[in-house]
């Protein structure tokens, strides 16, 4: 039964916890619960004492050096290649693009390298597929296969990082990338039919050298997809025109994302989005996309449960969310699962940023979204709701594996207006358990909350003031 929670007064809790049970679905929330190790805040030092961004020679390559012309028409791919591997057969150092427009097709990164792009330098990615050729082992959106080459991307390297305070420019519009999502008349986008084979292969287990896409397919490329490397640095950098997601490590480890600009509004343009990853710092950025500012992931469906590695011990802090779905979101390829995940001092505000928090799964996915803590974060305006879980995502209930979000708290979150505090959809045998809000204040709310949940939702010194403030049939303005 789905529970409308009405708020037409100010509601101030601050002399205990209420407890909110919901009682639909027919799981066994506490046996769930026992099987999650509960960790809090005070985890974050020994995570961060693993988190240590790479060290370089102090060694340049100029691109220049090996024929990249900065006339924005030559094509420097070749000329970017020879600098990155003569860097790394002398041990490391830095490949820096000097001030000037450098046209390039796919850029690959070796171990002990690091890309440096100068203030005033633009790395112009060419639109044209054939430059993301031969395809490469990769993951599009959960699903491992072999597909067009990420814009940069690493496989199986260490010390890696792309810096600097220039532009990464993946020239993505409606004439190319983008247009393979949109439907043509009556007919579906050119991409549908590739991501049904796609899907495919991986729910019948065919072995992923065997999924061939690339030339005649119609699977965009994400912008910087470092896989199974580790030792990580992406700073300082701005990044526009992403074909989809634009940061996008998996099966990595310490990964550290700095102080990065990113301004793309095309389809799928997830900002950073950590896949079956751990121990990732993203810090000091900004984030203004045209999808999820931050969705931390962990591979879809059976093909998920195939890898079954879970995206873990992530600290995002100091960054500012503007346009987007979500500002940080869990999913909705977690089939892997999701833990300790840390959200702090963080602003998000924008009439085009849709919620604050957001855990989407459905019975297809499964998966879990567990120990996740959000505190001191300013919410100005959201679309939906600070706290969105919504397991009716896509299919909802339809499939045998019934997603878990548990251990869930804000604490010190405001916002100045939303439509409600929460939208919580879910089905039986899903479980949301352990939903926890302290000392928060929520403003301008519009309208009723939205919980349909199994386990329990505690508020502890929390204020929701509605928009329009009414009073008890009963009270008096004054007493006596």
């Amino acid at each position: 039964m789905r529970h409308l929670i009405h708020r037409f007064v100010a509601l101030t809790l601050s002399l205990g916890a209420f407890v909110a049970p919901m009682t639909s679905g027919a799981t066994t929330p506490h046996a769930q619960r026992s099987t999650a190790r509960v960790i809090g805040w005070g985890s974050v030092p020994a995570i961060l004492s693993r988190i240590k961004a790479p060290k370089f020679p102090a060694r340049d390559f100029n691109i220049t050096s090996f024929g990249a012309a900065a006339d924005g028409k030559s094509d420097s791919t070749e000329a970017i290649r020879k600098a990155i591997a003569a860097c790394n057969a002398a041990g490391g150092g830095r490949v820096v693009v000097p001030v000037g427009v450098f046209l390039t097709g796919a850029i690959h990164l070796k171990s002990n390298v690091n890309l440096y792009v100068s203030e005033g330098a633009t790395l112009k990615f060419s639109p044209d597929p054939e430059q993301y050729l031969p395809v490469v082992y990769t993951r599009f959106e959960g699903t491992e296969c072999m597909n067009y080459s990420p814009l940069i991307y690493a496989f199986e390297q260490e010390n890696i990082a792309i810096t600097g305070g220039g532009t990464l420019d993946g020239s993505a519009s409606e004439e190319n990338w983008w247009a393979w999502t949109r439907r043509r008349g009556n007919d579906e986008a050119l991409a549908r039919s590739s991501v049904r084979k796609l899907l495919d292969y991986g729910e019948r287990g065919v072995p992923v050298k065997d999924r061939i896409f690339g030339k005649g397919d119609y699977l965009r490329p994400n912008f910087i997809q470092p896989y199974r490397s580790r030792n990580i640095l992406i700073e300082g950098v701005t990044i526009v025109n992403s074909p989809m997601w634009e940061i996008h490590p998996v099966l990595s480890s310490n990964i550290t994302v700095r102080g990065v600009k990113i301004n793309t509004h095309g389809p799928n343009n997830d900002g950073c989005d950590p896949e079956s990853s751990r121990d990732v710092l993203i810090e000091d950025c900004l984030f203004d996309t045209g999808d999820d500012c931050i969705a931390i992931k962990s591979g879809r469906d059976n093909d998920g449960r195939r890898v079954n590695v879970p995206s873990e011990n992530i600290i995002v802090r100091n960054s500012t969310m503007k346009d987007g779905h979500g500002g940080v979101v869990m999913g909705s390829e977690c089939s892997g699962g999701i833990r300790n995940v840390f959200i702090e001092n963080c602003h998000m505000d924008s009439p085009n940023l849709e919620r604050a928090l957001r855990f989407k799964s459905n019975a297809r996915r499964g998966g879990f979204a567990e120990n996740v803590f959000m505190r001191n974060v300013d919410v100005g305006r959201v679309k939906e709701s600070i706290l969105t879980i919504d397991f009716m995502y896509e299919t909802g209930p339809t499939g045998p594996y019934k997603p878990i979000v548990r251990n869930v708290t804000l604490e010190n979150v405001k916002s100045t207006s939303s439509p409600r505090v929460m939208w919580i959809a879910s089905f039986p045998g899903a479980v949301i358990d352990n939903i926890a809000f302290i000392d928060c204040v929520f403003r301008g709310v519009e309208t009723s909350e939205v919980v349909e949940a199994s386990g329990s939702i505690l508020f502890k010194n929390v204020k929701i003031e509605p928009v329009s403030k009414g009073r008890s049939l009963n009270s008096r303005p004054s007493w006596p």
